[in-house]
């Protein structure tokens, strides 16, 4: 039997090696992101929930609102107008340097909440359509900026309700 002399190449090996690397590396980075992947992630997106809503019952024709609006989400959202078939008009208030004025939309931080309390920023109802009673709930659509709308029925408590957890 006759023996095959071995040839040997010194770094050519390496330099296959190193060609099939780069070739694995070129073809990875032409991945990139194509349009028919996944939207946004939880985390790009806001997601909002409502609690804690209430209005005291009015004495005129106009009456404020109060609640807590969350993001759970990773981005921000505003809150841009309100409406009601309780009112002609629903307008967002906020209270800066003791003085209350009408917002054209509020902020919603990321991971955070807006709260609309007695003595800041709040829902002001404007030309009631009708006398809403202690026990009644009254209809709200708040809309905002990225997220979609969402209906909220608010219970209508006496005049001089104070929530116990301060808002």
């Amino acid at each position: 039997m006759r023996r095959l002399a071995r040839r040997r190449f010194p770094g050519r090996p390496h330099a296959f090696a190193a060609v099939a690397v780069a070739g694995v590396l070129t073809l990875a980075g032409c991945g990139g992101t194509d349009s028919d992947g996944p939207g946004p992630g939880p985390d790009d997106e806001a997601d909002l929930s409502v609690g804690s809503a209430y209005m005291p019952q009015p004495v005129s024709d106009m009456a404020a609102g109060f609640l807590v609006i969350s993001n759970e989400g990773g981005a921000a959202d505003r809150l841009t107008s309100v409406s009601s078939d309780a009112a002609d008009r629903v307008t967002v208030h906020e209270t800066v340097d003791g003085s209350m004025r009408e917002a054209d939309a509020l902020d919603i931080p990321a991971r955070g909440s807006l709260v609309l309390e007695s003595g800041g920023s709040h829902l002001m109802f404007e030309q009631l359509t009708r006398q809403p009673k202690q026990g009644q709930k009254v209809s709200v659509e708040l809309r905002f900026a990225h997220s979609d709308p969402v209906t909220v029925e608010i219970p209508v408590k006496p005049a001089t309700y104070t929530p116990k957890h301060g808002h």
